[in-house]
């Protein structure tokens, strides 16, 4: 008993819990916060079906390892560094794109919430929001085309430079005058920097999404190509059948109405929460009654 006993005592002896630092905490919440991101990437790219092979592939040299299949392990390993190249040059549009959104995010911005939320109109007015909806279902109607690009966080003046200045007050006149058929500033986009129209017949990059239907023109893809480089939302009205949607965090909603196209507008408006909530109730409310009667 006593030999159990000092058996015990030796064991707990060499027992201790390691000392954490603040550092170590840092460094956890660190990678796991990469390793979240790279989970994320992978699921919503091309390397999501490259990673299932590339698996497959692990799986068969696995089994050639445990049945000692020297051929196959040989090759495996002369070209490994190959499929590492090639992994890159394949996924290239895809990385360059996650880097991207890397550079363009805020970290403390959303860790630490500034008085930004906290009051005043927002990103932009209620009126330059009604005067949005208004022009695009206005121009919708008269099967009158449209590709409108409002700023958030990242600026757009590499695209802004691309334009025409304009850096006038945001109307419903305005908007149907810029992109009316034959008038001077009617081809290309226009930019929305909070309540003002900054820039027209400005150029996109167009996305080269395959998932997207073949049915969308250049407007369209435009409108895609932009939000998958930046944070802006892009609403776009088609020529074709008057239909409005919007481009945003590089997915496109179809065939909106108008407050489909609000509530989408209220995502990025930065009104405080609870007031935001509170207007997104309202309108479901009277769409409800409507209804109803």
């Amino acid at each position: 008993m006593e030999q159990i006993t000092n058996y015990t005592t030796i064991y707990l002896n060499r027992l201790h819990m390691p000392s954490i630092r603040w550092t170590d905490i840092v460094e956890i919440i660190v990678i796991s916060f990469l390793i979240y991101q790279i989970i994320l990437w992978i699921k919503n790219t091309r390397a999501w079906a490259l990673l299932k092979g590339i698996l497959t592939i692990l799986a068969f040299i696995l089994i050639a390892a445990v049945f000692n299949m020297t051929t196959i392990l040989w090759i495996a390993k002369n070209i490994l560094s190959l499929v590492v190249i090639a992994t890159v040059v394949v996924l290239q549009p895809e990385l360059r794109r996650a880097l991207e959104q890397l550079g363009r995010t805020n970290f403390f911005a959303s860790l630490v919430s500034f008085d930004s939320s906290k009051g005043g109109d927002g990103r932009f007015s209620d009126k330059t929001m009604q005067e949005l909806i208004k022009a695009c279902f206005e121009m919708g109607r008269v099967r009158t085309g449209a590709l409108i690009v409002i700023e958030q966080n990242q600026s757009l003046g590499e695209y802004e430079r691309t334009g025409i200045e304009v850096d006038g007050l945001l109307s419903s006149q305005l908007l149907i005058n810029i992109f009316e058929h034959n008038t001077p500033l009617h081809d290309g986009a226009i930019i929305v920097r909070k309540d003002r129209i900054v820039s027209a017949t400005c150029y996109l990059p167009l996305s080269d999404n395959m998932g997207l239907s073949k049915e969308l023109g250049t407007r369209h893809r435009a409108g895609v190509g932009i939000s998958e480089v930046t944070d802006s939302l892009t609403i776009i009205v088609s020529e074709e059948t008057g239909h409005v949607s919007v481009a945003y965090e590089g997915q496109l909603s179809r065939n909106l109405d108008s407050e489909e196209l609000k509530e989408k507008l209220l995502l990025i408006q930065n009104k405080p929460l609870e007031e935001k909530k509170k207007r997104l109730w309202k309108g479901r409310s009277k769409n409800e009654k409507e209804t109803d009667r």
